[in-house]
C-alpha cells in the first residue's frame, strides 16, 4: 500500500486523540515497536527524524524542548555534526532505555494535563519510520521532517515573544535600553544567511513534511526557495504545515495562496490570539482588518487548504479566546473544530495557572459553557480537548506568586508602547492591584 493510499485510508476515520500510528499497519510492527509508539511514556520518534533550529543557532530535538538543553549549535557545526553529536546520541540512548529526557519535560507536563503532546503526535505521524530506531543511537543522517527557524525576521512584537524570534523585538529592546545598540536586528540560524537552506537541499527528494514558523516564515526568502524547489521537483506530496501570524501572504510577485493549492496537504495554523483591538495589543503590529481580508481571500483562492487558528493561551486572552472562536465560526471564517489551543508554558508570569482562584473558577464556568456549544460540532475533538485540557492545566498548579511580575511587566510595556492593556482586557484590572 502506498503512503498516499494509507493517508486516504486512515484519515477517513481519523481520531485526533488516538496514539495509533497513521501510516503503518499495527500488524506490520514488532511488539517492541508498538510498545514504543503507543504505550511508552517517554519514547519519541523525533530524534530519529528531525532537528529543530532556533534563529540564534541553537539546535534542539524539537520546538518544545527546554531551552536550557540544546543538543548543538548550527552556527558552529553542520546539521550532520549536530545529528550525531554527543548530546543527541545521549538523548537517543535514554529513549532506547525508556528513560525520561530532560529536554522533554514540556511534553510530559502537557500529557499530565490531558493534552495530545508533540511527542504523541510525532509518534503517530512518523511511526512508519520506526525501523530507523533499529540503527541505534547513531542513525543515518536522514531528516524527513524539517523545522528550522531560518531567522528571527518578523514584522510583529507579540507580548508573549521576544528578540530570539522577532527582529522587531530587537529594535524595541534597543530603544528601551534592554539590548545593546550593536546587536543586529536580524540573526540567522546558520553560519551565514542561506547556510541552512544549502545544507537542506540534498534532502529535498526524501523530505516528507516541512513545518514553517519563525519569526514570520512568509517573510523569509528561505521559505519561498523551499516551495519553489518542491514545485520544480513536483514534490506535491510533501506535507506543508505553517505557524504564521497571517499578516503577509505575498512575497515579491508571488502569492502563497496560489502555491498552496498545488500541494496535496497544506495545514495553515494562524497565530491569532484575539480579535480586533485585543489581537492588535497582544501581537503588536497586527492590522486586524488585513488579517480578516487575508482569510477571506484564502477562502476564495484555496478553500480546501486546511486552516485553523492556533492561539497562544495566556492570562491575556484567557477570557476572550472564547468570544473570538465563536465569532469567526458564526461568520463562516472558521469551522468549529479548527482551533488548536497552544498552551503558554513560558514565561511563567503569563501562564493561566498564575491567575487567582476566583478568576480560575469564573473561567471554569465560561469554558464549560463554551465546550457545551462546541462539542456537538467538533468531530475532530482537537478544540474540545484543548479547552478541557487548558482547564486541567490551569487548576493543576498555583502560580499566583508570578502575578507581581505580570503587573510590573505589563505596566512597563504599556508605558513604553503608550497602550493600556487593562482597557483592552478590563477583567484583568483586578490583577493590577498591589
Amino acid at each position: 500500500m502506498s503512503r498516499s493510499d494509507k493517508t486516504d485510508k486512515y484519515y477517513e476515520t481519523y481520531d485526533y486523540n488516538s496514539r495509533r500510528p497513521v501510516f503503518v499497519e499495527l500488524e506490520d510492527l514488532r511488539e517492541d515497536q508498538q510498545d514504543r509508539l503507543i504505550k511508552s511514556d517517554v519514547f519519541c520518534m523525533i530524534p530519529w527524524t528531525h532537528i529543530h533550529g532556533f534563529p540564534t543557532g541553537e539546535a534542539y530535538p524539537c520546538c518544545l524542548a527546554e531551552m536550557e538543553h540544546p543538543i548543538g549549535n548550527m552556527q558552529e557545526n553542520s546539521l550532520e555534526e549536530v545529528w550525531n553529536g554527543p548530546k543527541y546520541v545521549q538523548m537517543r540512548e535514554s529513549m532506547l532505555a525508556d528513560k525520561p529526557c530532560k529536554e522533554c519535560t514540556r511534553c510530559y507536563e502537557q500529557e499530565a494535563s490531558g493534552f495530545f503532546s508533540m511527542r504523541n503526535s510525532h509518534n503517530k505521524h512518523f511511526g512508519h519510520h520506526i525501523d530507523k530506531v533499529d540503527q541505534g543511537a547513531t542513525p543515518k543522517f536522514d531528516i524527513v521532517y524539517w523545522d528550522i527557524r531560518f531567522s528571527n525576521l518578523c514584522n510583529l512584537k507579540c507580548r508573549s515573544c521576544g528578540d530570539i524570534f522577532s527582529s522587531n523585538w530587537v529594535q524595541e529592546n534597543k530603544a528601551r535600553g534592554v539590548t545593546s545598540k550593536d546587536t543586529p536586528n536580524v540573526v540567522y540560524a546558520g553560519k551565514f544567511k542561506l547556510d541552512i537552506w544549502e545544507q537542506m537541499q540534498p534532502h529535498l527528494d526524501s523530505i516528507e513534511q516541512v513545518y514553517f514558523a519563525g519569526g514570520e516564515p512568509l517573510m523569509m526568502e528561505e521559505h519561498w526557495l523551499i516551495l519553489n524547489a518542491l514545485i520544480e521537483r513536483k514534490r506535491f506530496d510533501v506535507k506543508l504545515i505553517y505557524n504564521t501570524n497571517f499578516s503577509k501572504i505575498r512575497y515579491k510577485k508571488q502569492n502563497v495562496l496560489e502555491m498552496w493549492k498545488l500541494f496535496d496537504s497544506v495545514s495553515v495554523g494562524a497565530s491569532l490570539d484575539a480579535s480586533g483591538a485585543r489581537g492588535e495589543n497582544m501581537r503588536k503590529g497586527t492590522v486586524w482588518d488585513e488579517v480578516e481580508q487575508n482569510r477571506k481571500e484564502m477562502l476564495e483562492i484555496c478553500p480546501d487548504v486546511d486552516f485553523y487558528i492556533s492561539p497562544t493561551l495566556s492570562i491575556l486572552n484567557s477570557y476572550h479566546i472564547l468570544d473570538f472562536h465563536r465569532d469567526w465560526v458564526e461568520r463562516g471564517l472558521l469551522k468549529p473544530q479548527d482551533l488548536n489551543v497552544n498552551i503558554l508554558q513560558s514565561p511563567e508570569y503569563y501562564r493561566i495557572d498564575a491567575l487567582p482562584m476566583d478568576m480560575k473558577l469564573e473561567l471554569v464556568e465560561l469554558y464549560k459553557q463554551h465546550i457545551e456549544w462546541l462539542e456537538p460540532q467538533d468531530h475532530l475533538t482537537r478544540a474540545t480537548n484543548g479547552f478541557k485540557s487548558a482547564v486541567d492545566f490551569m487548576m493543576a498548579t498555583d502560580n499566583t506568586s508570578k502575578l507581581l511580575e505580570f503587573r510590573d511587566y505589563t505596566n512597563k510595556l504599556d508605558l513604553f508602547r503608550n497602550e493600556n492593556t487593562y482597557a483592552d482586557f478590563p477583567e484583568l484590572e483586578r490583577l493590577n492591584v498591589c
